[in-house]
């Protein structure tokens, strides 16, 4: 069993001084940390891999060259015999079923951020598409969140919305 916890679009310090609490104690409760870009600093990346048990990130559009150096575009694991994809950008989410089966063919999981809109979808080829939103900036979405899930004999259970107080 691999405890996960999904997070992207943290944005700190632009959109926030730090982490919030929950989302540390969800680091520390997690077996791995699927981080799908948006840091914008290098001391979250850095942080965030101290206190993960494992890491896992891509980069994304608002990412400067030292988390470009760092962090692949695309990465691709296999956790508790599910195939998981992560890339930060789908493009819009009309036709991102299509586009997705069509990008990443082969896997079971794609995990992916840049609009701060939590997502879960299945497309037509079977591909779960998870958005966990975004643990500080909600945007246009009435609370910030990241999910948590189970991948365990090549099942993704046990999937959660976690929703953030306001501040």
């Amino acid at each position: 069993m691999v405890r996960l916890l999904l997070l992207a679009d943290t944005h700190v310090p632009r959109r926030a001084r730090d982490l919030p609490t929950a989302v540390w104690r969800a680091v520390e409760d997690a077996d791995v940390v699927l981080h799908a870009g948006d840091w914008t600093d290098l001391p979250t990346l850095d942080r965030l891999e101290e206190r993960a048990a494992r890491l896992v990130g891509v980069w994304g559009n608002n990412d400067g060259p030292e988390l470009r150096e760092r962090l692949p575009e695309v990465a691709r694991e296999t956790l508790g015999g599910v195939r998981f994809g992560m890339v930060h950008e789908t493009g819009a989410a009309a036709g991102r079923e299509a586009r997705t089966d069509r990008a990443f063919p082969g896997l079971d999981v794609l995990v992916f951020g840049h609009s701060h809109i939590p997502w879960d979808s299945t497309t037509p080829a079977g591909l779960r598409l998870l958005n966990p939103g975004s643990p500080t900036d909600r945007r246009r979405q009435p609370y910030c969140t990241y999910l948590t899930a189970v991948a365990e004999g090549g099942r993704l259970t046990d999937v959660e919305l976690v929703r953030l107080p306001r501040r």
